[in-house]
């Protein structure tokens, strides 16, 4: 292996280890407080009816928070919609909105610095 080799790796495996922390960040709010981020949504449809993910066990509630996450970091879809309760999302407090928006956020850029990553191993031909 030669040194860009070895770098990609690392960085590599600096990927998997973010997707690791996102995960358990997501889980550890999930089981921690989902109760408190649907009561302050309970008039938004499109999250009511991601509701009953919350009893689907660890994959659920990573996808339900997964998805409050999307719903509240890119409201305009939904309120245009009308799935999204403008004055809920007004009301939700602001902490959790940052926490959901830096959620979505790393994930986000986490997926694609490992597509970038997966890019340039194909242009270089690491991964034929």
């Amino acid at each position: 292996m030669n040194t860009p080799e070895i770098v990609f790796g690392y960085l590599g495996g600096v990927v998997i280890l973010g997707a690791f922390v996102w995960i358990g960040v997501a889980l550890h709010m999930a089981y921690t407080k989902l109760d408190e981020l649907l009561d302050h949504l309970k008039n938004c449809s499109a999250i009511m009816a991601r509701a009953p993910l919350r009893h689907g066990g660890p994959w659920g509630k990573l996808l339900l928070i997964g998805g409050i996450s999307g719903i509240v970091t890119f409201p305009g879809f939904y309120l245009k919609r009308g799935e999204l309760s403008a004055e809920d999302l007004n009301h939700f407090p602001l902490p959790f909105k940052r926490k959901l928006a830096w959620l979505q956020w790393s994930v986000i850029g986490l997926l694609g610095f490992a597509f970038l990553l997966w890019g340039i191993g194909k242009i270089v031909g690491w991964h034929e």
